[in-house]
Order: C-alpha cells, then sequence, then structure tokens
C-alpha cells in the first residue's frame, strides 16, 4: 500500500490552515509527522481520517482515491476519547463492534491485546480507576483491536513512564514489521528516529521539509565538522577560530564541548586540520558532523522557540 496526500489545504472559515500539504508513505515503514503545537499535524491528521474534507487536494491510495471506511484504520488521537466510567473491555468490545467486529472476535482480540500490554488483569475496571499510563495502553489495545492496516498514533508516548515506553516500542516495532502502514506523530524525537525511515516536518501549516531520514542527516550534515580544544573552552575557541580561519570555516553552533563548524568548501577540513597544526590551538577532537532530528527540527520549525 502506498498513501499520497497531495497539496491539500484546508481553512476554516477566511483563515487557511494547511497551505498544500504533500507526503506519502508505503506500509512496512512508518513516518514521523512532525511539528510543533498548532502546526497543523492533528488537521492533516484528521483530513487522512475524513473527519474535515480538504477545501483542495486529494488523498491517494495506491493512485485512487483513498476512502478511510474501505480499509481497517487504527487511529489513537492525541485527545483520548474512551468512557472512564464503563469497564475496559466492554467498552473496548462495544467500539469495535461499531467499526464492525464480531462481540466473540472482539472479545478475543482485546483479552489478547490487554495481555500483551500488561494490564489484563484491569479488563473489568472501570477505567477511571486505572492510572494515566495504563488508561494510554487501554487506548492503544483499542487502536489495534481490529488488526488495522493503517495505524495512525497522535502522541502516542503521552503518560507513559520509561517501562511502558519500552512495551509500546515494540509494540509499534513489531506492527512495522507485520507491514502496517505507520504514521507516527510526536514531539519526542528520540521516538521518531527509533521508528521513522520517513519524516514530514509541518510548520505554520506548509510541509518544510519531507523525505527519508537517513539522506536529510546525511545532506544536513555535509560540510559540518565538530571541533574541540585542549587549551580553550567552546566559548574562546569560537573567538580564534572566528578571528583566524574565517577564509575556512564559519562557527555555527557553539555546544557544551565543542563547536560546529561549516566549511566554506568541500576540503575545508583537511585545510583547518593543516592550518590548526601551525597555530596555538591544541586540537582534542575533530570530526564529522551528523545532526540529530532535534537539530533539524529546530532548524526548519523552531523559529518561535
Amino acid at each position: 500500500m502506498k498513501l499520497e496526500v497531495r497539496d491539500i489545504r484546508k481553512s476554516f472559515g477566511d483563515t487557511e490552515v494547511l497551505h498544500g500539504i504533500s507526503f506519502e508513505v508505503e506500509n512496512g515503514r512508518a513516518l514521523g509527522l512532525l511539528g510543533r503545537n498548532g502546526a497543523g499535524k492533528t488537521t492533516t491528521i484528521r483530513v487522512l481520517m475524513d473527519v474535515f474534507r480538504p477545501n483542495a487536494g486529494e488523498v491517494l491510495m495506491d493512485g485512487k482515491k483513498f476512502v478511510p471506511k474501505d480499509y481497517k484504520i487504527g487511529y489513537l488521537p492525541e485527545e483520548r476519547g474512551l468512557y472512564p466510567k464503563k469497564k475496559v473491555l466492554e467498552q473496548m468490545v462495544y467500539l469495535a463492534n461499531l467499526r464492525g467486529m464480531g462481540t466473540r472476535e472482539a472479545r478475543r482480540s482485546g483479552k489478547e491485546w490487554l495481555e500483551r500490554l500488561e494490564i489484563g488483569e484491569y479488563a473489568d475496571r472501570k477505567l477511571e480507576t486505572l492510572s494515566k499510563g495504563n488508561q494510554q495502553k487501554v487506548q492503544l489495545a483499542q487502536t489495534l483491536i481490529c488488526n488495522p492496516d493503517i495505524i495512525i498514533l497522535d502522541e502516542p508516548f503521552s503518560g507513559l513512564d520509561p517501562v511502558n515506553s519500552q512495551i509500546l516500542k515494540d509494540v509499534v516495532r513489531e506492527q512495522i514489521g507485520l507491514s502496517r502502514l505507520v504514521i507516527f506523530s510526536s514531539h519526542q524525537m528520540g521516538y521518531v528516529e527509533e521508528f521513522c525511515e520517513e519524516i514530514a516536518i509541518i510548520n505554520h501549516g506548509e510541509i518544510v521539509l519531507n523525505g527519508n531520514l537517513k539522506q536529510i542527516k546525511h545532506e544536513a550534515g555535509q560540510n559540518r565538522l565538530t571541533l574541540s580544544a585542549v587549551n580553550y573552552r567552546p566559548e574562546a575557541l569560537a573567538e580564534r577560530i572566528t578571528e583566524k580561519f574565517a577564509e575556512l570555516v564559519k562557527v555555527v553552533q557553539v555546544r557544551k564541548e565543542y563547536l560546529i563548524l561549516e566549511g566554506a568548501c568541500s576540503d575545508a577540513k583537511k585545510q583547518l586540520l593543516a592550518a590548526l597544526s601551525q597555530s596555538d590551538i591544541d586540537v582534542a577532537q575533530v570530526g564529522n558532523y551528523e545532526p540529530s532530528l532535534n537539530d533539524i527540527f529546530v532548524a526548519k520549525a523552531g523559529d518561535e522557540a
């Protein structure tokens, strides 16, 4: 399966909030949909789910119009929507029935997922009696109860401690391995880096970066290097580099233990090393720089940070 989002525009009244959103994702892979609060992530997801109709653009599945009701979709919204005063398994079965699943199969699958997520003992308890983390796991079990082909997870790690986060990570990896099509929205970049081969960053309702994460990181790190010195702290080293070697490199960022430099040409690293050997700077470390996803996100969508 290949899901394509093409030039989606969405307005509320006279205000356009999505300005031509485009990206694609295939089954067996996960797409990280990233953006600051209010960037347009949830609106984009609701367009995919046919909750909102776009004013322009289209969503395709394998080249044809995507009709959500024709697919089994597991959707974990950021705003949780279960019934606090209803028993856990009872409401899971009810909601699965609404999605066309038979009661017997829903009870079997619901129990399996509750056990898989280590909350089987709470099947007959009211949801409101569970901790926030366990309520979140019930929501995840509800998302997966119908064995979906498409899984959309909006901030799935919210409220989970490290142990439960690991359980969820294992489940997400398992679903990707089962060739599900996964869209994963989260502010926690470390999780996105673990799961997602592709990313799409939304800022102010526009896609500002989209593509293969490894390739994006490689391109973002081109002509950049890290440098630290034995005899200079980073702030002083930055001043010294700017003073002596401005024609070769510029200081991009001063980190706690090292500098990030950008070369003026493809062999700047080689030239800088030669120049440093003739200077008073005692080099502790010099290396190629590969940005983290967080670095990339801040550069592309951190204009208001």
